[in-house]
């Protein structure tokens, strides 16, 4: 017991020494415990308590729900935006290849202080991403990377603001939150309606703008290890390994999201042949690659005009209930040819 009472003082004997004093009696900066506890309530609640309780429920629409926090979420991002521009990283001020903390109560400075805080702040808010997930049950959306990158989020923000609020590290809320509106804008638009689905053809690129954001924070975070720059090396590192993480996460989403989707895709558009052609009762087969018409559908086992090896055949088929083709003079029924016991009339 005498060793963890002496673990806890020491404990907030470092915090006191080495962490911004501007900060610190600001609320959830006085110990990292209440953002652990609340990153980590996050993580049951929406891997396990969430999914229970709406287990035998229907899923709420939250449409009107879903605009306004969108809206809000894009307020909130242009806002913050604005504050870490305007206190630093667009006035001049800011170097983009060394900025050291300022730990003075200038106004500017002060105001970019405000900003991670805010900043901060706004990692919480986005656990509603995650809520509205589950109350629609919209349960696949609750990806690991989903959950990693949540709830990883405001602990990771709380040692900025803690330790360094301002210099070189507000670069990464400085890209983040620009990324961000553009991305709550797509999600208000496309929560508004089918209507507007048309406008939201640049959804894959949403992730790539992630990845792209996350390697010029690795590069702006790095550089510092081969320069000299009055700022924490400990932060360099913190930085920009998240950077790296996260731009694996998302690379790997990208994967299966967008390249799987493309090879499932193309693999349905193969051509099949020999009676392979599920084509009867109104269900509409797999589609027929010709020459000069690439696809044409089969339905409800009769076709119409096909090219096969450069002839145009006209096959009329009278009642019977097999798909008939005619390739090179020769009657082709179920995939065999010479084996038809009626006679099809043919026209070529």
């Amino acid at each position: 017991m005498a060793l963890i009472m002496q673990y806890i003082d020491n404990w907030n004997r470092y915090m006191d020494t080495y962490g911004d004093p501007r900060t610190k009696d600001w609320p959830m900066m006085s110990s990292p415990l209440p953002t652990l506890a609340v990153c980590l309530s996050y993580v049951y609640l929406v891997k396990v308590i969430g999914p229970r309780l709406m287990q035998n429920r229907k899923p709420f629409r939250l449409q009107n729900t879903l605009v306004i926090y969108n809206a809000v979420q894009v307020v909130l991002s242009v806002w913050i935006f604005y504050e870490i521009a305007m206190s630093g990283w667009l006035t001049g001020h800011y170097s983009f290849r060394c900025q050291p903390v300022e730990y003075n109560n200038n106004p500017r400075t002060i105001r970019m202080v405000h900003a991670c805080w805010w900043y901060y702040f706004s990692k919480f808010t986005e656990f509603l991403d995650t809520i509205f997930f589950i109350l629609r049950k919209k349960q696949s959306q609750v990806t690991t990377l989903h959950v990693i990158h949540h709830g990883c989020m405001p602990m990771s923000v709380w040692f900025g603001v803690k330790f360094t609020p301002g210099g070189h590290s507000t670069f990464f809320g400085f890209l983040n939150t620009f990324v961000h509106i553009i991305m709550y804008t797509y999600y208000m638009l496309s929560a508004m309606g089918p209507q507007y689905q048309k406008y939201l053809w640049w959804k894959k690129y949403l992730t790539t703008l992630q990845m792209v954001q996350f390697i010029l924070i690795m590069v702006h975070a790095f550089q510092l290890l081969f320069i000299e720059c009055n700022y924490p090396r400990a932060f360099v590192w913190w930085i920009g390994m998240h950077a790296v993480m996260f731009f694996f996460l998302f690379n790997e989403f990208y994967k299966q999201a967008y390249k799987g989707r493309q090879m499932r895709h193309g693999k349905n558009n193969k051509v099949k042949v020999n009676g392979d052609l599920p084509t009867a009762n109104g269900y509409t087969g797999t589609k027929w690659q010709t020459v000069d018409k690439p696809e044409t559908n089969l339905t409800n086992g009769h076709a119409s005009t096909v090219k096969l090896n450069g002839l145009s055949n006209v096959i009329t088929i009278g009642a019977i209930d097999c798909n008939s083709a005619h390739k090179n003079g020769k009657s082709i029924v179920n995939g065999h040819g010479d084996m038809s016991q009626r006679k099809v009339q043919q026209q070529i």
